[in-house]
């Protein structure tokens, strides 16, 4: 039987979301903390993957096991006493056994948190960026993308993907109390996108790159052209949907 858990975590303290042979990794704390309790060797697959450094607010993953024999509340509870502060199990459901976490999440959306006064409360969680910004400018240039497909410009060198194209729905900045907030929603997301689209932003935001640079930048899918990467510790997946079906053990199965 096919589950999928609701979580998130601060990642601080982790090498990422994906397990790795010499580091701690978000992946590893939870698949060993399943396997301990169902008593077999679980293994979860993610609906993506975060850097080193990166938070989440609200991420998935599934695996398959025929052990569990108690409530989906207990199970959340047992999870969470094994897993440390910083990783808390929110919900488990149980799907069905195509549905796939990565292949059948429709958007996924990440926030940017930038400070411009030192805090010392917020020290990991957003970047602390000094020079006056031009907002307008900002989100002037990131209208832009909602209106372009390839984002190689964006990506990280020498990753492995079949296509740089992705559909960018929601693209701005917005002042949150004493934050300066961007938020992004698409389909599908490169690895070092955002953080690479919040350091053009930030160029544009210091009268460094123009609006028409930035254009120019979308078109040459040259990731020299582009800005430098925020920090990691500012970022946050917020949010991944699916269809309304996939929660249903009895509904659609996954199309790939």
């Amino acid at each position: 039987m096919r589950y999928f858990l609701e979580f998130s975590y601060k990642g601080t303290a982790y090498h990422g979301w994906q397990r790795q042979p010499n580091a701690l990794s978000v992946q590893e704390c939870i698949e060993e903390a399943l396997s301990t309790l169902l008593g077999n060797k679980i293994s979860i697959l993610g609906a993506g993957r975060t850097d080193t450094g990166v938070h989440a607010l609200q991420m998935f993953a599934h695996f398959d096991t025929n052990t569990i024999d108690t409530t989906a509340e207990d199970l959340v509870y047992r999870l969470n006493g094994f897993l440390p502060n910083d990783i808390s199990i929110k919900t488990i459901h149980r799907v069905g056994d195509g549905a796939h976490a990565r292949f059948d999440a429709t958007s996924r959306s990440y926030i940017y948190k930038l400070i411009q006064h030192k805090n010392p409360f917020l020290t990991d969680q957003a970047y602390y960026f000094k020079p006056s910004l031009d907002i307008d400018a900002m989100n002037q240039a990131a209208a832009l993308f909602l209106d372009h497909q390839n984002f190689k410009c964006f990506s990280r060198s020498k990753t492995d993907v079949k296509t740089f194209d992705c559909d960018v729905r929601a693209a701005y900045w917005e002042r949150q109390s004493n934050l300066w907030v961007f938020h992004i929603t698409a389909n599908r997301f490169l690895r070092n996108m955002v953080r690479a689209i919040v350091g053009t932003l930030l160029d544009v935001g210091v009268g460094k790159t123009t609006i028409d640079a930035v254009q120019q930048i979308l078109h040459s899918q040259d990731r020299t052209k582009a800005g430098s990467s925020a920090p990691a510790y500012g970022l946050f997946l917020t949010q991944i949907s699916y269809p309304n079906t996939i929660f249903d053990p009895n509904g659609a199965q996954s199309k790939k």
